[in-house]
């Protein structure tokens, strides 16, 4: 059994009484407002629900994280970074990414960044919470991300492509801004093959929150001010 929240107030269950199976399962209902993202994320929650379904909340053990120094370049990334094949900026488009992240990866397909979602993280990226990075060839948009940005954890939450290392470029590029910001961890939240071959790795659920206490407790929104973020080196990458 799982807990349903009050709509009236953003408290959630101990992150402990998750259930195992699914992994992280903690609470449904509650709302999407800003309040209630800002209680959740500081405390190691996320929303992620399918359309239709209740809101449901979750916070799996263990929980996929990276480190940005720990992030892996491949060599085709490499390559295409140190060719500059992408113009990388920061939140000058995010509900395009936001929305280009929730289109279906396939035919037919279905998403979880509901229309109700959208909406959300919209008005978090209003409110300085949420930021996009973006890849552009040109006048088009061809990959990016979106994610928060509370104290000095960055909490990934999608990416897309429509060219080959677009995402990775813009991740990349992330990783290396958010280490001169000194940040601290940047949250995967579920492990995928993906995430793990550019360096994403679990820790126990208890360690990721007792990074979020001491990062991410008492943060305040930002607008983050490099729109694009071109004057970062890679010279010094191998290829």
């Amino acid at each position: 059994m799982i807990d349903w929240l009050d709509p009236r107030r953003p408290a959630f269950p101990p992150f402990h009484r998750a259930l195992r199976e699914p992994n992280g399962l903690l609470a449904a209902g509650g709302q999407l407002a800003p309040d209630w993202l800002l209680a959740a994320y500081r405390r190691g929650i996320f929303p992620w629900f399918s359309p239709g379904d209740p809101i449901l909340w979750w916070s799996p053990d263990p929980r996929m994280v990276l480190l940005p120094r720990e992030f892996k370049y491949s060599r085709s990334l490499r390559k295409t970074l140190r060719r500059g094949v992408f113009e990388i900026r920061c939140d000058t488009a995010f509900a395009q990414v936001i929305a280009a992240c929730a289109a279906p990866r396939e035919p037919g397909g279905g998403t979880w960044i509901t229309d109700e979602m959208r909406a959300a993280y919209c008005e978090m990226h209003e409110l300085g919470w949420a930021h996009s990075v973006e890849s552009w060839q040109g006048d088009e948009l061809v990959g990016g991300l979106y994610g928060m940005a509370i104290g000095k954890v960055f909490f990934g939450e999608s990416m897309f492509a429509r060219r080959t290392d677009a995402s990775k470029a813009a991740l990349a590029h992330l990783v290396r801004d958010l280490e001169r910001r000194d940040f601290k961890v940047i949250d995967c939240q579920m492990n995928t093959a993906h995430l793990a071959s550019l360096g994403g790795r679990e820790v126990p659920r208890g360690e990721f929150v007792a990074l979020l206490d001491a990062h991410a407790a008492d943060a305040q929104p930002a607008r983050w001010l490099r729109t694009q973020m071109q004057d970062i080196d890679w010279g010094d990458m191998q290829t």
